[in-house]
């Protein structure tokens, strides 16, 4: 295993669930001091804490809210005595409606869930990261962002091609900083409580059967990749999607 992590600090939002607690494994196994956000995973999170010690500290938060997203990204911070690496996890369908359906207060909370919250964080934790030599920012996408996704994910689909085009904007303004920011969008990544509450059997079995390497993906697929976009302090990719699908789509 590479060693370039080893020492580096971390900060993975909705760190204790799916994807993002897999994550949150491979920084740890991988050496990092991770600050784990969550906002309603208190029982991972703090498992978490029992199984990795003082390498993990766990905050609470509302990232819609630019208060309480400002206290737990410098608690994290100050916890951690700087930031190297910087996921933005969070993020959710929410619901499943159709464009007849979509009223504002919907519209308005799935972009604020998957939009606004990653930009509160960025702007918080860019100071820190800035102070870093050489930092990496991972935000979470969505194959949906690229591709529109399946019926009903029409705002989801809208805030996942914004997370996207937000990654390309910002690379462009930190990268003078020696900050590297990329995007993953994976695909149907089974295991998850994503899939698991929007997902039926018989969805999942027909995306699979479309998928080249012929399976779904699951969240250490997700985490591998991160973790090479988060190693990479020297690297030459940055305003960079990369596609996490098996196959079924390439860009």
């Amino acid at each position: 295993m590479s060693k370039k992590l080893s020492g580096k600090r971390a900060l993975v939002t909705a760190g204790a669930q799916g994807i993002g607690l897999a994550i949150s494994h491979a920084l740890l196994d991988a050496g990092c001091k991770v600050a784990v956000h969550y906002f309603s995973s208190a029982d991972t999170a703090n498992e978490l804490k029992a199984e990795y010690g003082d390498r993990v500290e766990v905050f609470q938060a509302d990232l819609t809210n630019p208060a309480q997203t400002q206290q737990m990204v410098e608690k994290a911070i100050a916890s951690l005595g700087g930031l190297d690496v910087l996921v933005n996890n969070a993020g959710a369908l929410i619901g499943r409606r159709l464009l007849d359906e979509v009223e504002t207060n919907f519209w308005q909370t799935v972009i604020d869930v998957n939009v606004t919250s990653m930009l509160n964080v960025t702007k918080f934790a860019a100071p820190a990261l800035r102070k870093a030599d050489g930092a990496s920012i991972i935000n979470l996408a969505s194959l949906a962002g690229r591709k529109g996704g399946h019926a009903g994910s029409l705002v989801y689909s809208t805030a996942k091609g914004a997370v996207l085009t937000m990654t390309r904007a910002i690379s462009n303004e930190l990268g003078p900083g020696g900050i590297r920011v990329n995007a993953l969008a994976p695909g149907l990544i089974l295991d998850t409580s994503f899939h698991n509450t929007h997902t039926t059997k018989e969805s999942a079995a027909a995306t699979i059967a479309a998928i080249p390497l012929g399976r779904a993906g699951n969240p250490n697929d997700v985490a591998h990749a991160a973790i090479f976009l988060a190693e990479q302090f020297d690297g030459f990719v940055t305003g960079a999607t990369l596609d996490i699908n098996g196959g079924v789509y390439s860009a």
